[in-house]
């Protein structure tokens, strides 16, 4: 479950602590589902081949002591402490951090800059700037001068993506067949394993046939149903440690660590693979942050979930300290402490906290390819918006049948907890190194720190993380080798698509049409301009774009008004709707030809075509009205192509041009103070009027583009788009060749068009193909 019901303009610290808790309670179902099922898989993993338990019980202290640790390093420590504190403007996550050191150190991997960017609200840099000649300024000189630096934190930022969908794939399938597995408790060897698997099967099925659903009709009962399972699972613990073993409080000592590793050595090493998923899930604090507040989720996390946990985990200690041969082949696991008399009801209540668990996982793996698909790291794909609301509930179709399959595959094709526990530990704890990785830049880049500071917080964490990440990694045949093959998959995907995606800019920047050319065709542009609005889609923020000469040449009419539209991502979470729109001129006013940049964050949601070309308009209207007082002002010379002007959303805009369209009679308007509105005095099928603002005198020649504006408009817009075939260069070498005319026109056929061109009336959309070699 997907919430971005936080408005970015309205900070939650600011809330009361009424608002706190609820969105603490709120963040018990999206945030914790995935880690408060670890209990049921973490001692079968641990304890699945590597180690035995014996009547010592130096084995069972060994790992709750480790589980004790882990939690408490990673979880508590490291997340709550200090990452959750490196929020990009309310957003966490992967691409959170990366986006926070594209901003500090212009490493940005997006194509289409401008410095017009830097001037937005949550663009805003906190911290004092280092002193030239400190090792962070040095470092930060080092990332800008060095292309292979910025390809090196981008591939390691699209790591940690990748193994976070990796993670989509794995945590259903052994949520839900851990939580399953319990009826085998209550049938023979013989019978249980068919019912396991295919059991599985159909929650998993079920679970990802829902998702074109959405989950904001049953995203109430998220919370009750962690909320139930935390609770049932810290009484049993309880119940556990003054039945069988009050004494087990001792094995908390990190000195049992080492007497387990000094008696299992490379075996208890290995185990450590398995121990590790107690911490699985624990990246959704940081990742769903933008949902909730730092203090919101530090309190679920320290008064709900790391207390129920560490007392679940100490109950299944105590009980198996005291049974150390067990007469079912279940072995250790979490059904066998659980009382017998509640164990349907907790079965039940299991399967429930895992399906939600897997929830959370599967739409944060939406959340976060819309992500990389924002920033042009990934194909773009069809994003189906499930509540109204709630614009962050989105379900991607392509993805969701893609992780149901890959789950269905390692359900059917694994059958047991071990290697879906050795494949999903290695995918966890390879995004929290990539964490790490990050967050020691940001120490030194972004929070302006020291260094030392830095390399000791990469150093602690690090070889924490390290020491997991060997004991998973050293599994790879057993399991390990899933997220590795996923996540290298993915990769490729990735880059080939932005590889593509940047020769392609660059062709378009290399070949863009001089002003000079377009002076030299009048303003007529040396054909027939026709009624109605030409809007030419383009990836340019300066210029004119190929595409643009390609046309005319081709055709003897355009339109009266000309708009060059550029739809782009910037590296900031949202941008707030009254700094959506840079609006400028291309060539002198009687050209009629303007060039809009609408500015998108990588969580924003983009509106549907007709809110869109509302607000476009809107924004041109407004440009003609401010550009006299531009000029008053004393402002430089606004005929350029390189003057741009900020311009607000028509809702965000209150005092400025507001546009009304209505079909009815032209009689309707009599009355309305020519001051007032400017209209269209023809009767044409849809009736635009711009109202004024009260006090600006809008003076001749702007009142006649306005109605020149309102005219095109009524007349209709038409959509222009360009069809591009890239292909390599001659001279190209093997590799490029490859990847461009193989890879990337393959990803370019078989995914989607352009965001901005799947709501178009196909009737007003106009494509124009050209070959491009890159």
């Amino acid at each position: 479950m997907d919430l971005e019901g936080v408005i970015p303009n309205q900070p939650i610290k600011k809330d009361s602590w009424k608002t706190v808790l609820i969105l603490a309670y709120q963040s018990l179902g999206v945030v914790y589902g995935d880690l408060s099922t670890s209990p049921l898989y973490v001692y079968k993993s641990a304890f699945a081949e590597d180690i035995k338990h014996s009547e010592t019980n130096e084995e069972i202290y060994g790992v709750l002591s480790f589980v004790f640790w882990t939690l408490t390093l990673v979880p508590l420590f490291k997340y709550v402490f200090i990452v959750l504190r490196a929020d990009d403007n309310g957003e966490g996550g992967t691409f959170a951090l990366y986006s926070l050191l594209c901003r500090h150190a212009r490493v940005n991997a997006l194509p289409n800059c401008q410095l017009a960017d830097e001037e937005l609200s949550e663009y805003t840099k906190h911290g004092i700037e280092s002193d030239k000649g400190s090792i962070g300024w040095r470092l930060k000189s080092t990332l800008e001068k060095y292309r292979v630096l910025q390809k090196l934190l981008l591939v390691l930022a699209l790591i940690g993506t990748c193994m976070v969908i990796g993670d989509g794939v794995l945590t259903p399938a052994i949520s839900v067949f851990s939580a399953v597995s319990g009826v085998e408790l209550s049938m023979s060897n013989e019978h249980h394993r068919y019912v396991e698997v295919p059991v599985t099967c159909i929650i998993l099925v079920f679970l990802f046939a829902l998702q074109h659903y959405g989950t904001h009709r049953v995203g109430f009962l998220f919370a009750p149903v962690v909320i139930t399972w935390l609770l049932c699972i810290s009484a049993i613990g309880v119940y556990n440690i003054f039945h069988w073993n009050p004494h087990v409080y001792q094995a908390l000592s990190p000195y049992y660590m080492y007497k387990f590793l000094k008696k299992t050595q490379r075996g208890g090493w290995m185990s450590l693979g398995g121990i590790l998923l107690c911490i699985t899930g624990s990246e959704a604090m940081f990742a769903d942050l933008g949902h909730f507040s730092q203090l919101s989720i530090k309190i679920a996390f320290t008064c709900m979930v790391y207390p129920s946990l560490i007392l679940a985990y100490m109950g299944q200690a105590a009980y198996l300290s005291k049974h150390h041969v067990i007469e079912s082949h279940y072995q250790i696991g979490f059904y066998v402490s659980v009382p017998e008399k509640i164990r349907w009801p907790v079965l039940a209540i299991a399967i429930l906290a895992a399906v939600v668990g897997s929830q959370a996982i599967i739409t944060g793996t939406f959340s976060i390819i819309k992500q990389c698909s924002a920033l042009g790291c990934f194909p773009r794909v069809k994003i189906v918006h499930t509540s109204s609301k709630i614009h962050g509930q989105i379900y991607i179709p392509e993805i969701n049948w893609i992780l149901m399959l890959l789950c269905l595959a390692v359900t059917i094709g694994f059958r047991d907890t071990k290697r879906m526990g050795n494949a999903a530990g290695l995918a966890v704890i390879t995004v929290m190194l990539v964490t790490s990785c990050l967050m020691s830049l940001v120490i030194v880049l972004c929070w302006h720190r020291s260094v030392f500071l830095a390399i000791c917080f990469i150093f602690f964490f690090g070889s924490v993380e390290a020491l997991y990440f060997s004991a998973s990694l050293i599994k790879f045949r057993e399991g390990a080798w899933v997220p590795i093959a996923l996540s290298f998959i993915f990769l490729i995907v990735m880059y080939i698509w932005h590889y593509g995606t940047l020769k392609k800019y660059e062709f378009d920047v290399q070949n863009k049409v001089p002003i000079n050319w377009l002076l030299s065709l009048g303003p007529r542009l040396g054909i027939v301009r026709v009624k109605g609005i030409g809007l030419i889609h383009t990836e340019l923020v300066s210029g004119i774009p190929a595409i643009f000469s390609h046309f005319v040449t081709n055709l003897p009419a355009f339109h009266q008004v000309l708009v060059f539209l550029c739809i782009k991502s910037v590296p900031v979470p949202h941008v707030r709707p009254n700094e959506r729109f840079l609006v400028g001129r291309v060539g002198p006013k009687e050209y009629r030809l303007y060039r809009c940049i609408a500015r998108y964050g990588y969580r924003d949601v983009q509106k549907d075509d007709n809110e869109f070309e509302k607000d476009l308009v809107c924004s041109i209207a407004e440009f003609i009205r401010s550009e006299r007082r531009a000029n008053d002002e004393g402002t430089e010379d606004v005929e350029n192509d390189g003057y741009m002007t900020v311009v607000g959303s028509s809702s965000s805009n209150l005092v400025g041009i507001r546009m009304c369209e209505d079909d009815g009679n032209v009689g309707e308007m009599v009355g309305t103070s020519e001051l007032r509105e400017i209209r269209s005095p023809k009767k044409l099928r849809k009736r635009v009027r711009f109202v004024l603002p009260k006090s600006p005198q809008i003076d001749r020649d702007a009142r006649e583009e306005l109605r020149e504006l309102m005219d095109a408009r009524e007349a209709g817009m038409a959509f222009i788009m360009g069809h591009s075939y890239v292909r390599a260069k001659k001279g190209s070498s093997l590799m490029k060749r490859v990847v461009i005319n193989l890879g990337y026109d393959f990803l370019r056929r078989n995914f989607r068009e352009p965001t901005f061109a799947l709501s178009l009336p196909y009737a007003s959309t106009l494509e124009v193909g050209m070959v491009y070699h890159v």
